[in-house]
């Protein structure tokens, strides 16, 4: 890893310990709606407010009613989607997988300094374990400087999505809290259409004038369709409230997901890869000792090993071609084997054959029976149907 890259891991380090420290307040219980009766003056204010946003004699006041509060919080999520909805946390898992898999790639078989090429390697002259292990390692260090380049962008992405859900925290947060206040302050609504404003418009409709009861009738059905709209505008705000809460703790696991993640790509950054680079370097050195110190053996290996391997090779290539020699054309025993095959063969034909006959023809007996059934059957519905059944007691009514 180049020092540029190590200086702004080392550097971030700060920024993540700072992120991963942020506590997140916790929402208060659903059942803590306060009624307007029961809330101190503060309270009342902010839902008597909020009551006079309500015009019962517009629709559209009612069914807007609460949405204000949504407005911020909308705000913030479209700016987060339009930010991050192509992010993907695979990425950034997938660059420390991949710089795992790059450090395995060593075999560490050509790291053993007691390991000797074979004498086939040596005939045609394959490369020492040390030239291709120094190939590798080469390939290697553009690879781990690429993908540390890379991990820290996923970080500096990471961080800025875990600052934008403390923000959307906080304010779904708020907007938890500001449905109370709503659901407060329409329940209260109701309350005083039912006590007061209802039964007011009641009386007025019995004390109003022959010619104007039907005027005044109607704004009542009119007041009455408005009331319960109302109640089920308040219905929608307290699931709108119940799914708000449930959400809080959805955008907190997110987070510590990603905090998690920006842990141990930064831990990876700063520890690991300098440890893995180290590692690195002293394998190589002993590598090259071991091969100094091999050097002058192996070109008696190499002749000792061609003279065993020669003697051997003749052999087993003797043996082989004597024993092809006195073979037959065919083996006796594959020839039996072939015979028994075919004999088994046509008796299973045979067998099958015989079976599948009297499974025809006991599938011929059940059709006619099946028939038979069928038709007594059905003679005995239309019998039923027409009043000529063998009993008065058993046929059904015509419809």
């Amino acid at each position: 890893m180049s020092q540029e890259i190590q200086a702004k891991a080392t550097e971030v380090e700060t920024q993540v310990k700072e992120v991963t420290e942020v506590q997140l307040p916790e929402p208060a219980p659903a059942a803590n709606i306060v009624p307007l009766a029961e809330a101190d003056e503060m309270l009342g204010g902010e839902i008597r407010k909020r009551m006079a946003e309500i015009d019962m004699g517009d629709t559209n006041s009612i069914v807007s009613f609460g949405s204000t509060a949504q407005a911020e919080l909308q705000e913030i999520s479209q700016a987060m989607l339009a930010d991050v909805k192509n992010k993907d946390v695979g990425p950034a898992g997938d660059s420390l997988r991949d710089i795992v898999g790059t450090i395995r790639g060593f075999s560490v078989d050509e790291l053993d300094p007691n390991r000797k090429r074979s004498w086939w390697e040596r005939l045609l002259g394959k490369a020492e374990p040390i030239a291709g292990f120094m190939a590798k390692y080469e390939d290697v260090q553009g690879q781990i400087d690429k993908i540390t380049n890379d991990l820290l962008g996923h970080e500096h992405t990471l961080l800025k999505d875990i600052k934008s859900l403390d923000m959307l925290y906080d304010k779904t947060l708020a907007f938890y809290d500001e449905l109370a206040l709503y659901i407060s302050a329409g329940e209260a609504k109701l309350d005083d259409l039912d006590g007061q404003t209802i039964p007011a418009k009641e009386s007025e409709v019995q004390a109003a004038p022959e010619g104007e009861q039907v005027m005044k009738a109607q704004e009542l059905r009119d007041l009455r369709a408005a009331r319960d709209d109302l109640e089920r505008r308040v219905h929608d705000l307290k699931l709108t409230r119940q799914v708000t809460m449930q959400s809080l703790p959805s955008i907190r696991l997110v987070q510590e997901n990603d905090k998690s993640l920006v842990t141990k790509i930064n831990s990876t950054l700063v520890n690991t890869v300098p440890l893995w680079e180290t590692q690195l370097a002293q394998a190589i050195t002993i590598q090259r000792s071991a091969d100094a110190a091999q050097a002058v053996q192996s070109a008696n290996d190499l002749t000792n090993e061609l003279l065993t391997a020669n003697a051997k090779n003749l052999r087993e290539t003797n043996k082989t071609v004597r024993e092809q020699m006195e073979r037959g054309v065919f083996d006796i025993e594959a020839v039996k084997q072939a015979n028994a095959d075919l004999i088994a063969t046509i008796n299973e034909s045979l067998q099958i054959a015989d079976e599948g006959k009297a499974k025809r023809a006991a599938a011929e007996e059940e059709l006619i029976k099946m028939e038979h059934e069928l038709r007594d059957t059905l003679a005995s519905a239309k019998a039923r149907k027409t009043g000529l059944g063998d009993t008065t007691s058993t046929s059904v009514p015509a419809n």
